[in-house]
């Protein structure tokens, strides 16, 4: 069942995401050759908790981080780890924020100095397919519309959109109805109404689609091996229209 919020429980929401935000405004200046994804995780405890916020998803179903952080062919979920970035790695940061409980979830790529030209090209394409998709989030139109234009703008640059993880709603817990593919066909899925709230997050690979798991059981990495990037962004649905309430700008 979808749950629909009030405005306040929004207002609430996009506090949570304003601070989700800025956290990873300095991750991104953190990123660079030799810091570890261990050193980006003790900073998300931190921060977190001096601006009175605590990690959702730290023990959700066992996870034991706050963040998770997810190195090259790695698609999502990877754990925070000791062993230090490297020149021309590309790295995700997904994070949830609870803030007097109200939920933000957000996820962003980065490049590890230099990367190669197609490393670029696919955080390039996948940031702007999160907007592709953003931009079809308008009462009266269906869920389905937004992957169908995530996966019509992703797939003629060559790269394929992840199947097996998908956006969703969220608040009061990480993982509610609807549930937001980035994939599929227009015209399809619950209607858009004022009161959503999910998340949009396109997973994309250089190769094919298909995913494997770590034997931790929480990593995805692509079947072949190749790179794979992620942007996601929490948007709620009000009667003034949508609003991207982890937005960094």
């Amino acid at each position: 069942m979808i749950t629909y919020k009030s405005q306040r429980e929004i207002d609430m929401m996009k506090k949570a995401g304003e601070l989700l935000a800025s956290t990873h405004k300095e991750i991104a200046k953190m990123i660079k050759p030799g810091i570890t994804t261990w050193e980006i995780e003790e900073f998300v405890n931190d921060y977190l908790k001096k601006h009175g916020a605590t990690p959702e998803q730290k023990g959700y179903k066992g996870y034991e981080f706050a963040t998770c952080a997810s190195i090259n062919d790695e698609i999502c979920h990877g754990y925070p780890r000791k062993q230090p970035l490297q020149e021309g790695d590309i790295v995700t940061i997904d994070m949830v924020v609870n803030l007097n409980g109200a939920l933000a979830d957000s996820a962003w790529s980065y490049p590890v100095g230099k990367v190669s030209e197609q490393a670029q090209k696919l955080l390039d394409v996948t940031k702007e397919a999160l907007y592709k998709g953003i931009e079809q989030v308008k009462v009266g139109n269906r869920i389905g519309d937004i992957g169908h234009a995530i996966q019509s703008f992703v797939e003629p640059h060559g790269f394929s959109v992840v199947r097996n993880f998908i956006g969703h709603g969220i608040g009061p817990t990480i993982h509610e109805k609807p549930e937001v593919p980035h994939f599929g066909l227009p015209g399809k899925g619950p209607r858009i109404k004022e009161g959503m709230v999910f998340t949009i997050e396109p997973m994309v690979n250089i190769g094919g689609f298909e995913t494997k798991m770590d034997n931790n059981g929480w990593t995805a990495r692509t079947m072949d091996g190749t790179l794979s990037a992620q942007y996601e962004h929490t948007i709620a649905v009000t009667k003034d229209g949508i609003i991207i309430i982890t937005d960094q700008d």
